[in-house]
Order: C-alpha cells, then structure tokens, then sequence
C-alpha cells in the first residue's frame, strides 16, 4: 500500500509539471507549400498564423491552406500532450479530465 501512495505522489508531482510545462511547449504546421504557417501552444491556443508575403491563393484558398495548418498544428500538441501524459502516468492509461 506504501508503494502505491508512493506511485500516487509522484504522479500528482508530475502532473503539476506536466500543467505547467504545456502551455509554455509550441507547435508550428505548414500548409500551400510553406506559404501558411500556423503556431499553438501546448494548451491549444493559437500563437500566431504566418502567411508568406510572396503567397498568391485567393480567399478561399488562403482559408484551407490556414484551417489545415491550424489543424495539423493542434494534432500536433495534442499527440505530444497524450504521449507525456503517458510519461507521467506511467502508462497506467488514465484519462484524466481538464488536460485536454
């Protein structure tokens, strides 16, 4: 049993890391050829949306190439936020609700 509430708390410790280190972790996709750049933070919030000065797409091509970026970049944190949640977990595969 001392084993176990030992398990506990160091899991607790990492997930206060693990909520603390996230938001401040970026990931950046691309989209129309590096033309659209699309930056999230690692609490799934947009950073920044980057659209090269030489990018010639009409609006509605300008809107996929920005909708596809910002959705690659937010799979990205979201892949990188479930594989250090199973780092910190130990891989006892726990769905904790509020981390994502």
């Amino acid at each position: 049993m001392a084993k176990l509430m030992s398990k506990a708390k160091d899991i607790q410790a990492n997930l206060k890391k693990f909520k603390e280190e996230m938001p401040t972790m970026e990931f950046s996709a691309s989209s129309a050829g590096n033309l659209v750049k699309v930056t999230v933070s690692g609490d799934f919030m947009v950073k920044g949306v980057e659209i090269a000065p030489d990018a010639n797409l009409n609006a509605a091509e300008l809107q996929e190439a920005v909708l596809f970026a910002t959705n690659s970049a937010l799979i990205a944190a979201k892949a990188a936020a479930q594989a250090k949640m199973t780092e910190v977990t130990g891989g006892l595969g726990m769905d904790l609700p509020g981390i994502f």
